[in-house]
This record gives C-alpha cells, structure tokens and sequence, in this order.
C-alpha cells in the first residue's frame, strides 16, 4: 500500500519525513523507506542525536517489556537457531491439529480408514491425494470432504474490504450449491470458523462436521484419518438463524436459548 501524505502534498518525500520528526514521530509504520531518513542526516537536515533519541525510546520501552531478557533475542546465532527451528514447527503443527473441533460426526464416519475415494471442494488435490484417491465427480465418490469458510457480506475500501461482516448465513445460491452435494454424496464439512456462522441446514445434512482455525490441508487430513485427535472445543455458540442473532445483544455472550451447537461443544474419537 503506498505511502499517503495526509494534508503535506505538497512536500517532498524528505521534507515529509524531516516534518514527522520533527513533531516527535519515533517509527514509521509501514513504510519502506529508511534511505530518506539517511539522507536528510547526511545532509545535515536532522542530527543523530535527534534520531538517538527516538531509538532510545523505542529500546527503552521494549526493554521495559522484557523482549530482551532471553539470550536467544540477543545472540543473533542463537536467534538463527530459533528462528524456524525444527522443534518449534512442530510444535505449531501438533496446535493446528489439536485445535480441530470435531461437531458433528454421525455413524462414527471419522476417523477415515484405507484409501476412499474422495471428492473435495477447498483443499488441495495434491495434498489429498497422499490420502485418498480424488475422483472429479461426487457420484464416483465414497465421500465428499468440503472446506469452506464462515459466510460474510464482501466491503468496498481499502481496509474493509479486509474485514469480514455481516451477514453469518450464506446466500441462498451458495447455500444450495453446498446442500446439493450433501444430498448427492455423505460428506464431511469443515468450516473455518473466523467468527459464528448461521449453518443449520449443513450442520443437518453433513455427514461429519469439524471446526477448524486456519489449520492446512495436511493438519485436517491427518485428524480427519486419525493421525492426530480433534481436541478443541467450540469457542462460541453456533446460532440458529439471522432472527437470533439480530435478537441477541452484542454485549452478551452465549445468550441463545436454543443454538444450532452450544459453547464449549466438541466431540473426541472412541478408542
């Protein structure tokens, strides 16, 4: 995103930087641009004990934070070692997994066994594939598994159009489209559960239903074949309609009577 000057378009880039430092700016977020900072002290235009100043203030504060009483966050060898080290990916990869939340899982369909052949909708074939055998046609499928999103109302502008909102129910169109392959073949739905979703028909008609919170294709297979547990629990009700929700109040949580799933919900697999 480039960087907007906000009332100083008439100055340079340089004489924007010199005016930001000068009423006390330390950082500039966001922007890319250190060499302007350089110039202006080589020319004379800012002084380093001007610019001392603001580095001081900003170590002194994550100072304060305690960012830098462990060694490994100042040996830069010690960093490198951290940084991405084996130990803590797969760390992160065993949360994704644990974090799955199991909803729904009718006739104990999960965990999958062997090598279905399954249809899917939001993963990667690929990926898949080190599972199952993909099929492109639901009817030549023994399942279906279908990863897709909490529904939103899409926003114009710049940042907006960022954030999701709205609605928490799917267009009639989109929510047709996901019944009808239920309908056609037993299949597993996982959602992404950015925030609540209105889902009773899917909840009702999926085969199996698992909430999942940006975990890979990977991290939802292997819990999806019973490499690894579904451990998570629902972090907010599922409301029933758009009507309970509009009746709730924004301020108070788990306020439905009569959700589609509870608070807390989440199933686990049967030894």
């Amino acid at each position: 995103m480039p960087a907007r000057a906000w009332g100083a378009e008439h100055l340079s880039e340089s004489e924007r930087v010199l005016k930001a430092l000068d009423a006390g700016v330390d950082q500039f977020g966001g922007e890319h641009r250190p060499e302007l900072v350089v110039e202006l002290v080589e020319a004379g235009r800012i002084s380093e004990d001007r610019i001392d100043a603001s580095v001081r203030r900003l170590l002194t504060a994550k100072f304060r934070l305690g960012l830098f009483d462990e060694q490994r966050y100042v040996d830069p060898d010690a960093a490198e070692e951290t940084l991405n080290a084996p130990a803590y990916r797969a760390e992160g990869a065993a949360a994704q997994r644990r974090a799955i939340v199991l909803l729904k899982n009718s006739d104990r369909l999960l965990p999958l066994s062997g090598r279905p052949r399954l249809y899917v909708g939001g993963l990667l074939p690929d990926v898949t594939a080190e599972y199952a055998d993909v099929v492109q046609n639901p009817a030549d499928a023994d399942l279906a598994l279908l990863r897709i999103g909490t529904p939103f109302e899409p926003r114009t502008g710049t940042f907006e159009q960022y954030l999701h909102a709205g609605r928490l129910d799917f267009p009639s169109d989109r929510l047709q489209e996901i019944l009808d392959l239920l309908d056609t073949v037993p299949t597993v739905v996982a959602i992404h559960l950015e925030r609540p979703a209105v889902i009773p028909e899917i909840a009702n008609r999926a085969a199996a239903l698992l909430g999942v919170f940006g975990a890979d294709d990977r991290a939802l297979l292997d819990v999806l074949f019973g490499r690894a547990q579904p451990e998570g629990r629902l972090p907010f009700q599922l409301p029933r309609s758009m009507e309970a929700v509009r009746n709730g109040r924004p301020d108070v949580p788990q306020e439905s009577g009569d959700p589609v799933l509870p608070f807390g919900h989440g199933l686990r697999y049967e030894a």
